[in-house]
């Protein structure tokens, strides 16, 4: 397959393990993103004990000039910096080569120090100093930066529907991998009976294609809540389960969506706009992607950078941008983003249940859950995704 090495039964795996052993639903992008995660994890690193000898073979090779090791030296400080912030790299192996970059600092500082001395070379001495600070200082920032740092897919999207299409030639069709949300502009057909009822629970999502995912795996029976796009997915019932949700003053609304400014811009829409809940008291969740969110959590997350997505930011309304902290506006500035695609359908469903359950009594000392915005609705922001 081109350039990357997978073979069937690693293809196979993949499509199992994304959808849970064929039980829940998954978009291609989902895919993308899985298959992209799984060949960084399977890529080839140099192990701890493959550079280190490398790195003590070279020093001693070149030990007869004295300014051989320090050219050594500095060749890996080089190597193993690019490779922390290698955008083709995981997180994983971004860290290791930080902490190499440690290591290498402070070997220098040691046995520099001591040859520098044996030697009586003052400029040696400043030389190994600054070289070897230098080292453990980059090895120091790159481990804090890791989990900010952007990433690039190892493959394209046409690639792997390319996979997709041959695998399903051969192998027949692959029964849980989703289609693109369907516009349905003609209404549907719904019992009398059905619409007097109302729903306790709604769901926004910022994309169709999120909400056809939790749709199709059936999240809204099992939540018993109602689920819609801000963008009107799905269109043959939308009109009818607003007209539903209206009639419920209780109503509480879970806002779920990429970590974009669309997405940041998702509760504000619905607070703001005629055709949602403009002028209501409902309350309103904001279950994330959120910048605060990411900058939190400990775990790496897939995230991109365009300069769309910096220019979208930048413009954000001020309504939203006071909600938001100087850091995660700086965030988003910078053009990084995050998909919720990037995570499996898995992972998305399980964060969602948790917000719901974790905000059934607002009243109680939640502090899972923060209140923000002084308007007439109430909007609470959940602190971690997961």
């Amino acid at each position: 397959m081109s350039n990357v090495q997978i073979t069937d039964p690693f293809f196979a795996k993949a499509i199992a393990d994304i959808s849970a052993n064929n039980t829940l639903f998954f978009t291609p992008k989902q895919l993308l993103y899985f298959l992209d995660n799984r060949l960084r994890k399977n890529s080839k690193s140099i192990s701890q004990l493959g550079w280190f000898f490398f790195y003590v073979f070279f020093n001693f090779f070149t030990f007869a000039v004295i300014i051989g090791p320090l050219i050594v030296n500095l060749v890996f400080i080089w190597i193993f910096f690019n490779r922390s912030s290698s955008s083709k790299l995981n997180n994983t192996s971004r860290k290791a080569s930080a902490k190499n970059l440690q290591i290498i600092g402070g070997i220098v500082l040691v046995v520099g120090i001591l040859i520098s001395l044996a030697s009586k070379s003052f400029s040696l001495f400043v030389t190994i100093v600054i070289m070897g600070m230098l080292s453990i200082y980059l090895g120091t920032r790159q481990l804090g930066r890791i989990g900010f740092l952007t990433q690039e897919f190892l493959l394209s999207q046409s690639q792997v529907k390319d996979w997709l299409d041959r695998w399903q030639q051969i192998n027949g069709s692959i029964l849980k991998i989703l289609p693109s949300p369907k516009q349905e502009n003609t209404p549907a057909t719904i019992n009398p009976d059905v619409t007097a009822y109302s729903f306790d629970r709604l769901v926004v999502c910022d994309t169709a294609s999120i909400a056809q995912l939790l749709i199709a795996n059936n999240f809204h029976f099992e939540n018993n809540c109602a689920i819609l796009s801000i963008t009107g997915y799905p269109q043959s019932i939308f009109d009818t389960t607003m007209q539903m949700l209206r009639r419920n003053p209780d109503l509480k609304v879970y806002a779920i969506h990429d970590c974009n400014p669309r997405g940041i811009g998702l509760v504000h829409n619905l607070r703001t706009n005629a055709n949602w809940f403009l002028n209501s008291e409902i309350v309103i969740i904001d279950i994330g992607l959120t910048p605060r969110q990411i900058i939190a959590t400990k775990r790496g997350m897939f995230i991109q950078s365009s300069p769309e997505s910096a220019q979208a930011a930048k413009q954000l309304p001020e309504e939203i941008r006071q909600n938001l902290s100087a850091e995660e506006l700086t965030w988003l500035e910078s053009g990084k983003f995050v998909e919720l695609e990037s995570f499996t359908p898995q992972r998305i469903i399980k964060v969602l249940q948790k917000g719901i359950a974790g905000s059934q009594t607002l009243e109680s000392d939640d502090s899972s859950l923060l209140l923000v915005g002084d308007t007439g609705n109430d909007m609470y922001v959940v602190q971690s995704f997961g």
